[in-house]
């Protein structure tokens, strides 16, 4: 992107037209879409993106409300540009002038569309809040596969919870090595029941304290529970499977174990690589397709975080409610299916099996994890105590499996403590 005066409106259309359009995830885009932006205008270009794409379900539908006809499928550009207006009159604290004016100046002047988009905007401005107040947000707000998916096994209630929670933006959580209530008073952050720090999200996460030393790394708090279901890790021979980026895998060598990070991505091992040295652990790195992989010897313990549809990340990664299909579930699952089967020659007997995907949909968790015991007789579940999720009994299945929803810890309220990712974990042990 080469603007001669960069506009970070025109950025966040452009990046919405990229991932929207393109199927590009927003993580990838950002490097290019807010390069060369003054740091304000950086952050207005981010948080015009994320912002209309958290509450992208919404602003569709109303504006379907306010047009007489939809927009031609050639006017992707005039799409986004409705979008990223409606998103800073509704939702950012933007003057609805500069946000009417700013905007349709995006239009040019000689198209039929400027009149339009002048005149949506301003009747935004007017009625948009009775609008909203007449809406149903949560079923507005989420593709209808996901949405029945969710109603469907989490039932009605529950499901536009997690729709609700996934309307604020996520907090900044972070797993430090040791010492979690000395940092939480260094890094002004609250220390969770299950031990992870939270701070409000913003800022340069590289400017805080003990980044620079390795004393911690940034990890959902929902993330962080897997690895710490293993019994006592000293010593022991344990395989990250799929490891990459590589949070679970700092907390397994952190806790003393001799790690193996297998992936079959080169680049992200490298990532992974990268983040072990900032932290100053040793593992053994693997690149390596998890479904075939035969190392010399069986290891104590396993934990396949498995690649999956990330339902559970859409409150920190709003993208994904809109990239990803229910085709891809299906394919997803197949693929967990034949890494948790090429995990039993792997696991020595006695040993400890974590499964974990952060994903909402129970294609990828609860149902695969009934049918892998199905087939598996020699894998017996192994539940986790109440005890081990700092108490937090509303993290646990009746069968004793983790599943965390984004709208525990009071994720629906305004507060610090507010949600974690999605995230399904069952552990096991072979005979």
């Amino acid at each position: 992107m080469s603007d001669e005066t960069p506009n970070p409106r025109a950025r966040a259309v452009r990046m919405l037209v990229q991932v929207l359009g393109k199927n590009r995830q927003l993580e990838d885009v950002l490097p290019e879409g807010l390069n060369n932006l003054a740091p304000k205008d950086r952050a207005l270009a981010r948080a015009l993106t994320s912002t209309t794409l958290r509450h992208l379900g919404i602003i569709d539908y109303l504006t379907g409300k306010m047009l007489d006809r939809p927009l031609p499928q050639k006017a992707d550009n005039i799409r986004q540009i409705i979008r990223i207006g409606l998103a800073q009159i509704l939702y950012l604290n933007i003057p609805p002038h500069a946000a009417v004016h700013d905007t349709v100046e995006l239009v040019p002047a000689n198209s039929k569309f400027r009149g339009l988009v002048n005149a949506l905007l301003r009747r935004a401005d007017r009625q948009g809040a009775k609008l909203l107040a007449k809406m149903d947000l949560p079923r507005s707000n989420m593709p209808a596969w996901i949405w029945n998916s969710w109603k469907d096994f989490y039932g009605e209630e529950k499901a536009r919870d997690i729709i609700l929670s996934q309307l604020i933006e996520a907090p900044l959580d972070i797993t430090v090595k040791s010492e979690p209530d000395q940092w939480a008073q260094k890094l002004e952050a609250t220390l969770l029941p299950t031990g992870s720090l939270r701070r409000k999200a913003g800022g340069s996460v590289p400017d805080l304290a003990g980044f620079d030393e390795g004393q911690w790394w940034v990890q959902d708090a929902a993330a962080a529970i897997p690895a710490q279901l293993f019994p006592t890790l000293a010593g022991k021979r344990i395989l990250d499977l799929c490891a990459a980026p590589g949070g679970k895998t700092a907390q397994l060598a952190s806790m003393g174990a001799d790690v193996v990070a297998l992936d079959r991505s080169k680049a992200r091992l490298k990532r992974l690589q990268e983040n072990m040295d900032r932290l100053n652990l040793s593992v053994t790195v693997a690149v390596a397709d998890g479904t075939s992989y035969a190392p010399d010897d069986p290891f104590d313990g396993i934990l396949l975080d498995a690649p999956c549809s990330s339902t559970g990340t859409i409150r920190r990664h709003p993208d994904v409610a809109w990239l990803k299909k229910e085709e891809d579930v299906k394919k997803l699952a197949d693929l967990q299916l034949r890494l948790l089967d090429a995990t039993i020659p792997l696991l020595k007997s006695g040993g400890t099996l974590i499964y974990s995907t952060c994903s909402l949909q129970p294609e990828e968790g609860e149902y695969q994890i009934a049918s892998f015991l199905e087939r598996h007789p020699e894998m017996k579940r192994q539940p986790v105590e109440e005890s081990e999720v700092g108490g937090l009994a509303e993290l646990l299945t009746k069968e004793g499996d983790i599943r965390c929803l984004p709208c525990h810890l009071g994720g629906t309220g305004q507060t610090l403590l507010t949600g974690m990712d999605g995230f399904y974990a069952c552990r096991m042990k072979k005979d």
